[in-house]
């Protein structure tokens, strides 16, 4: 194990509006006033996707400077509105703050809703090896490469259209919801290149079709190759790293979301979905600088992904905007924040636990595990939260600085055990890979160039579904291949109204 990975770090992370930003505060408020020798002050960094952003402070939820009482925050605010700004960067900027607050002595606390940030700055060798995305720490790999025989082959091979393609690809990835032609095109190319990868994502999910052929160009290797790759390193955290999960039951949170949608409307949140969609007008917010954005918002891109900015964006757009349209915008955005905290609830069970878990399989000479992981029940505020949570993290980070006995995380609390309790999975890349494989169902296929597309594990209960039986029997009619294409854009805008960072790939 490497020096580096002995060095400690807390990492604060779970849904939105659960209070992860003042946790992080209040131990650092602690360490300070502690009389600690070492490890006497804290440097909270931030690991929101959005809230990198300058400005627009009340569509982030940006903790504000008062509230941090003089801890030093980094990483927050930096990065212009007009920028994308990815997993691999942020990994990099991440790292030398870490090492910086290191070097003065400082504890650093990461803290954020976009776990997979967080999950790939704690286990190095997990992020594709490219000119745009960072993986180890010596900084960015080399854009210097050569092109393998076999991709070089199937590269000049592809049919007329997508050999063009290839050497001209589009910036943005084209919408599937306005576009799905070109959609299914640049899926296509992917699959043409790299088959085993293409069939992880489906054709709609343009950005990460796109990603992965830009790092076919980019390294000149298929991503199924570097994933191989990936597969032969051991899961092993780069830091010792003090884990806690901020959670509040759902039924509770439910509410608490929805009260702090009406408080973001209250401190003008409309005001900066207005400043935001005057941004789409400027030259200079243009992908590549040269153009003018005119046309629809690209709802994924940067800032722009930020929850009520869709929702409102359309509302105040409206030369005449009504009453009953806010108040559907108001629904939307309370809709789509509580959508997204369910997956990111989802995410840290599926992904990040397992990560962790796996990690302490593989131990150092000492026989102690490098990542403790806490879950702190924050579904009581007031009394409930100085006892349930602000005493408890306090008194476990110094006994994890101290190097002292920790208790065991499921018995903390009940719902600590219950949740904390996950299945374990294979993180090997490759497993995952082939555990995320998609499919198409010809039966339940209108239109080829719009497959019927869904992941392989789910087919037998397809099969039985429904739509896939009366699909088998009777066709559909004209007036029905519609109002399902309807549908689909509804479902669609559904999930980018509400989609996380954490698909910065």
């Amino acid at each position: 194990m490497s020096t580096k990975a002995l060095r400690p770090i807390i990492a604060i992370f779970g849904t939105t509006g659960v209070g992860k930003s003042k946790l992080a505060v209040e131990i650092g408020l602690h360490l300070a006033n502690s009389g600690r020798q070492t490890w006497n002050n804290a440097k909270v960094i931030n690991a929101d996707a959005m809230q990198v952003y300058a400005g627009m402070d009340v569509i982030t939820n940006k903790i504000t400077v008062s509230e941090r009482q003089g801890v030093e925050h980094a990483l927050m605010g930096f990065k212009s509105p007009h920028e994308q700004y990815v997993v691999g960067q942020w990994v990099k900027d991440a790292i030398d703050a870490i090492d910086d607050a290191h070097e003065k002595h400082k504890i650093p606390i990461i803290v954020g809703g976009t776990s997979y940030w967080i999950q790939h700055l704690l286990f190095p060798n997990r992020l594709a090896k490219s000119i745009h995305s960072v993986d180890n720490d010596e900084g960015l790999t080399s854009p210097t490469f050569e092109t393998s025989e076999e991709l070089a082959s199937l590269i000049e091979t592809l049919p007329p259209d997508l050999f063009d393609l290839f050497h001209c690809l589009p910036n943005p990835a084209p919408s599937a919801e306005s576009d799905p032609e070109e959609a299914f095109r640049l899926y296509n190319l992917l699959k043409a290149l790299d088959e085993s990868v293409a069939m992880r994502w489906h054709w709609k999910d343009t950005r990460k079709v796109l990603r992965s052929i830009r790092i076919i160009q980019e390294t000149g290797r298929k991503p199924s190759e570097l994933i191989h790759e990936q597969s032969q390193d051991i899961l092993q955290a780069r830091f010792r790293t003090l884990c806690f999960w901020v959670y509040s039951k759902p039924e509770t949170l439910k509410s608490r979301l929805d009260l702090r949608v009406d408080m973001m409307l209250e401190q003008g949140l409309l005001d900066e979905v207005a400043a935001l969609g005057e941004l789409l007008k400027k030259p200079e917010s243009s992908y590549d600088n040269e153009e003018e954005i005119n046309s629809t918002p690209d709802y994924t891109y940067g800032i722009f992904q930020s929850i009520g900015y869709r929702e409102f964006h359309k509302y105040l757009s409206s030369p005449n905007p009504t009453e009953e349209e806010f108040l559907a915008a108001v629904k939307n955005m309370k809709t789509s924040t509580r959508q997204y905290a369910k997956r990111q609830t989802s995410w840290l069970r599926n992904k990040l636990l397992p990560m962790l878990y796996g990690a302490n399989e593989t131990k150092d000479s000492s026989g102690l595990p490098d990542t403790f992981t806490y879950l702190m029940d924050a579904t009581e505020l007031g009394e409930s939260w100085d006892i349930n949570v602000r005493e408890l993290a306090v008194d476990i980070t110094t006994a994890f600085l101290d190097h002292q006995a920790l208790p065991d995380p499921s018995t903390l609390s009940d719902v600590a055990k219950e949740m904390l309790n996950v299945e374990r999975k294979d993180t090997n890349p490759s497993a995952v890979l082939d555990a995320r494989r998609k499919i198409i169902c010809p039966i339940c296929t209108s239109d080829p160039t719009q497959p019927y597309m869904m992941e392989e594990k789910e087919w037998k209960l397809h099969q039985k579904s429904r739509f896939h039986k009366r699909r088998a029997y009777k066709p559909l009619s004209a007036a029905e291949i519609e109002e399902r294409k309807r549908q689909g854009r509804c479902k669609k805008h559904s999930e980018d109204a509400s989609e996380s960072e954490e698909d910065h790939l």
